[in-house]
């Protein structure tokens, strides 16, 4: 005879409990470096979260997305919030969330992760404020890092939202589980080296561009692409002048050309002009890694090929903030 489990009482967070937190975009890939690489920008997400003497779950959002992402239970966001808090043994039984987005959705940016670590370090953060959970910052960032990897199914993204900068993202050991079992480090970016993104209007779903990446490559492809994926560490972090050469692979963005024709032409131009450019992510979006006078020089190609919003940001140094209260 079964007899029933029953339903765990999870704890209620303190009214006034608040958490406020920035992350940054993300570009992952960088060329060679697929699922691996990653970059943040400093174009940052706002999300404020705070638990309510009224039950129930308020969710404002401003910005990108405002007019399309759900404003109820489904939010990306508050999914996360609340299952982090869930596994933790906590809820927050009224909930005011508000978003402030800038990080363009199905752009090849990182949006979805960068709102799965706003997310996840939101629930961190109240728990933090109630005074439930006590964690150093490394200790909080791992645990951001392990989740959002497996929700994002790899870390590319995950990485450099977290911990900012350059960064290498990979898995270590048998157990997805494992509070290590996902590692990075995070690597110093020459100080002349600018990002450039050209983000156009149309957007591009992952799970189409990855659809497009053939089961197996050939060797020589993948000998070459690690070859360069090595020389662009160096490139970024001693030598820019390497740029150019370190940002070539034969691993996906002429696999994915036909999901996006615009960004193939774009990359294209910028390549042939000198200029070390890759699609960031999946795509549609261009960056471009460059110096202080090859900004203009991105900006001028990116108009002769249409239309395209051109954002000049430095990499973004500390990944995820959150202030309590």
């Amino acid at each position: 005879m079964s007899v029933p489990t029953r339903p765990r009482t999870l704890g209620r967070l303190p009214v006034g409990a608040a958490v406020t937190v920035r992350v940054p975009a993300t570009s992952a890939n960088l060329g060679p470096g697929f699922d691996a690489f990653g970059l943040a920008l400093d174009l940052c997400d706002e999300v404020r979260a705070e638990v309510t003497a009224a039950e129930g779950l308020t969710v404002r959002v401003e910005g990108q997305g405002a007019d399309a992402v759900p404003t109820d239970g489904r939010h990306l966001v508050v999914r996360v919030l609340r299952e982090e808090l869930a596994a933790a043994g906590y809820e927050a039984v009224g909930l005011d969330l508000l978003c402030r987005n800038v990080i363009p959705h199905g752009r090849g940016l990182g949006s979805s992760a960068s709102a799965i670590v706003a997310g996840l370090t939101a629930a961190r953060g109240l728990m933090q404020a109630a005074g439930v959970v006590t964690e150093t910052d490394a200790e909080a960032r791992q645990r951001v890092l392990l989740e959002s990897s497996r929700r994002e199914g790899h870390p590319d993204n995950a990485a450099p939202a977290v911990h900012g900068g350059f960064t290498i993202a990979w898995t270590h050991g048998g157990d997805p589980t494992h509070p290590d079992a996902v590692r990075s480090v995070r690597l110093a970016v020459h100080p002349s080296v600018r990002a450039v993104v050209c983000v156009p209007a149309e957007e591009l779903a992952t799970s189409r561009a990855r659809a497009l990446l053939p089961a197996t490559v050939p060797h020589g492809d993948a000998a070459f692409t690690a070859g360069r994926a090595g020389l662009l560490v160096h490139a970024l972090s001693a030598d820019p002048s390497l740029l150019l050469d370190a940002t070539e692979e034969r691993l996906h963005q002429a696999q994915r050309a036909p999901a996006m024709p615009r960004s193939a032409q774009l990359l294209d131009a910028l390549r042939a002009a000198g200029l070390a450019a890759v699609v960031s992510g999946a795509g549609p979006s261009v960056l471009v890694l460059t110096d202080e006078a090859g900004v203009g020089r991105v900006r001028a190609i990116a108009q002769d090929q249409g239309d395209w919003d051109v954002h000049d940001r430095p990499v973004h140094p500390t990944g995820v903030q959150w202030t309590l209260g």
